[in-house]
């Protein structure tokens, strides 16, 4: 597998740019949404699925959520719990838009400000889809592996082992944080 013959500093700037990259979706796409939350309402409202009495605090919960995701990101505390949250909240995404594509709804998925009902032939569904699987594309790398330079993770020591040679690692594999990169560097 070419991961596996890749240098450690290369997969660690990999691991890197995927959790800042990340890291920016989610402060971006909370910070525009927090902004102008009438519209972040209207957004959650037009998909449609949630009972009138969720949408208020779905639409509150939601940009709240992104932004905590990217600190912790950024800061690269618990990556690869974070990195699975993520993940689970972009299949949620990814569910909405192409329920709402099925459904024959013409609505702007709101991911980035904006939302609610648009004209017909504006919908943009198939993209929106797209983005969002490669962004969940660095999520499933973080979750396979968490180990990046600079992170409270690495400074912590969190994920070094005390459970054996291979660090707990049934599969004989070497621990995510087991060399340098755990002291932060």
């Amino acid at each position: 597998m070419l991961v596996r013959r890749l240098p450690q500093p290369v997969l660690d700037t990999i691991g890197t740019l995927a959790r800042l990259g990340l890291a920016a979706v989610w402060f971006v796409s909370g910070g525009v949404k927090i902004a102008d939350p009438g519209q972040t309402y209207l957004a959650v409202q037009a998909y449609d699925v949630l009972p009138h009495a969720l949408v208020r605090p779905v639409a509150t919960a939601l940009p709240l959520l992104e932004l905590v995701l990217g600190l912790l990101l950024l800061v690269g505390l618990a990556t690869r719990w974070v990195a699975g949250v993520a993940l689970v909240l972009l299949a949620v995404l990814v569910a909405g838009i192409a329920q709402s594509w099925a459904r024959g709804l013409s609505i702007d998925c709101g991911c980035f400000g904006g939302g609610g009902q648009v004209a017909e032939g504006q919908t943009a569904y198939p993209q929106e889809i797209l983005r969002d699987a490669g962004f969940a594309l660095l999520a499933v790398w973080l979750l396979v592996r968490p180990r990046t330079w600079i992170s409270l993770d690495g400074w912590l020591g969190w994920g070094r082992g005390n459970h054996g040679e291979d660090g707990g690692n049934s599969a004989g594999t070497p621990d995510d944080y087991s060399t340098n990169i755990a002291e932060g560097n």
